[in-house]
């Protein structure tokens, strides 16, 4: 697959979850409460709930927060429950962009992701507008200077779909199918190469590149997105030029 390095908005995503802990514990008990709601308590036969602990174990949640969590899911404590609700649609310049949430509010969600999109000049669209653009796969990031060899052979001892590397700052991308995830993830850090950053996400199949202006209103709508208290992730295939 080829395109630019997405290290750099991997950065500015973690960056901005840092300066707002808080508020990213809330989003992942969420998480973890769906997860556990939907395929049980047990992260052993629980893949979406073991993703979950293990994205709250890395900012450093503490073990009687998930705990918690999925005791409230499981009904052992009283909790909250939320619901999954996906948005679709456009920002500035053409730019697809899918907005997957947990609410216990559906009116107000819908309230808030139509106002981040207006208030910067996009539209909502209606389901399957955009999402066609997009695939689901499981991603392991190697920073700027990992050795793509090593990695390269590795991943395909351990099954990965594609190795990607990026000569611009020299990062490396494994790219596998969600369901090969967590398996291949284990089998890179039992080779000795653990990834900096993985995840499963949703990846455009084409990127859009935006400027100027036009780039400052998309990343201004894309951060608003992103501080909903009721989105969990925010997807899009905007390249945006360092001035935004």
């Amino acid at each position: 697959m080829a395109g630019h390095s997405k290290w750099a908005n991997i950065q500015h995503r973690k960056g901005k979850q840092d300066a707002i802990r808080g508020r990213q514990f809330t989003k992942l008990v969420r998480e973890i409460q769906v997860a556990a709601r939907m395929g049980g308590g047990d992260p052993a036969s629980n893949p979406r709930l073991r993703l979950a602990m293990d994205k709250a174990q890395a900012v450093s949640m503490p073990k009687e927060n998930i705990e918690r969590a999925i005791k409230k899911a499981t009904g052992e404590l009283e909790g909250v429950s939320y619901e999954e609700v996906r948005f679709e649609g456009y920002a500035p310049g053409g730019v697809a962009v899918i907005v997957e949430c947990l609410t216990d509010n559906r009116n107000r969600t819908v309230a808030d992701v139509r106002h981040a999109f207006s208030k910067h000049g996009g539209n909502l669209g209606t389901d399957g507008s955009v999402a066609f653009m997009f695939r689901k796969l499981g991603v392991l990031s190697y920073a700027p200077g990992s050795d793509e060899d090593a990695i390269t052979a590795a991943a395909i001892e351990a099954g990965a779909d594609d190795v990607v590397g990026f000569p611009e700052d020299g990062s490396v991308e494994v790219l596998t199918s969600p369901e090969n995830f967590e398996s291949v993830r284990d089998a890179m850090a039992a080779a000795g190469l653990p990834a900096d950053h993985a995840e499963v996400t949703m990846r455009a199949e084409n990127d859009v590149e935006v400027t100027g202006d036009t780039a400052v209103a998309v990343r201004k709508m894309l951060d608003m997105l992103e501080d909903l208290d009721d989105v969990q992730e925010v997807y899009h295939n905007a390249e945006l030029d360092d001035a935004a």
